[in-house]
């Protein structure tokens, strides 16, 4: 008789880490839904989490797009796109994003706004549109062009690596093949570049969730600037960076959870 060893558990196959995370979780959870003070400072910051998603996802989106664009150029066959694009990430990776966030915001907002006004002095002074004011350009949208900005640059090298992984044989067989260079970056080199791409594409998502708290700093209602109001106003700050830390955590560690899942579907379909 062949001895067969049993499969190993479903507690022993959790990773202790992840069910440390998810005891945690439900200790903050009881303590939001049985404490009156965690749970009155729990839906007061609940509306946050909607200017934190919204600002990071909007963000987000716009940067993988504009960092695109800067990773074809950076690995385009053109030099002037090519030093052009360089500069611009090599620039922009070496600014703290506090202080781009406070540039955008104080210094390019307000330049923005009197380009505007004086490529629309015409229309203006005929009374066609009312002139525009630095004080109408919120800074919830200059703290999303802010993180767009920022992040497209660390998005654009995380595109350049994975299209530049992709091997140029490939490319120079499909290119012999009659394929034009957009057709050739559709179906050859994307597709691949992707699976490459996906992992640290997504870990930045997950840092801007948290990095989108620099834009308290702005005033911009998300879930830090309410945390500190609401610490002022109450004197409770264990209390309420407890409940801060708590959100944060849930949307950041859901994300990783997720991420993960992702690529594990992505290796069973390439292993197929």
């Amino acid at each position: 008789m062949t001895y067969r060893p049993r499969p190993p558990s479903l507690f022993a196959r959790l990773p202790y880490w992840l069910l440390a995370i998810f005891l945690l979780f439900v200790l903050g959870l009881w303590a939001i839904t049985s404490n009156q003070t965690y749970a009155s400072i729990f839906q007061t910051l609940s509306g946050g989490v909607i200017t934190t998603l919204w600002v990071t996802i909007l963000a987000f989106v716009a940067a993988t797009v504009l960092g695109l664009l800067v990773a074809l150029a950076r690995t385009s066959q053109v030099r002037v796109l090519r030093e052009i694009a360089t500069f611009y990430v090599e620039i922009l990776r070496g600014i703290p994003i506090l202080v781009f966030l406070f540039y955008i915001a104080f210094v390019a907002a307000p330049a923005m706004v009197a380009g505007f006004n004086w490529v629309m002095a015409p229309l203006i002074e005929v009374g066609w549109i009312a002139p525009a004011t630095v004080r109408g350009f919120d800074f919830v949208w200059r703290a999303i062009f802010a993180l767009t900005v920022c992040y497209s640059a660390f998005i654009a090298e995380i595109f350049r690596a994975g299209i530049e992984a992709v091997g140029r044989g490939q490319v120079e067989a499909a290119r012999s093949l009659g394929l034009s260079r957009w057709h050739c970056f559709r179906h050859i080199v994307f597709p691949q570049a992707l699976r490459t791409i996906l992992p640290p594409l997504g870990n930045d998502f997950v840092s801007m969730v948290k990095d989108s708290a620099l834009v308290s700093a702005l005033g911009v209602q998300d879930i830090t600037q309410l945390g500190k109001l609401s610490a002022s106003s109450s004197f409770l700050f264990f209390e309420t960076y407890n409940v801060v830390a708590f959100l944060y955590l849930t949307m950041t560690i859901s994300l990783s959870l997720l991420l993960r899942w992702l690529e594990r579907v992505m290796d069973r379909r390439v292993g197929r």
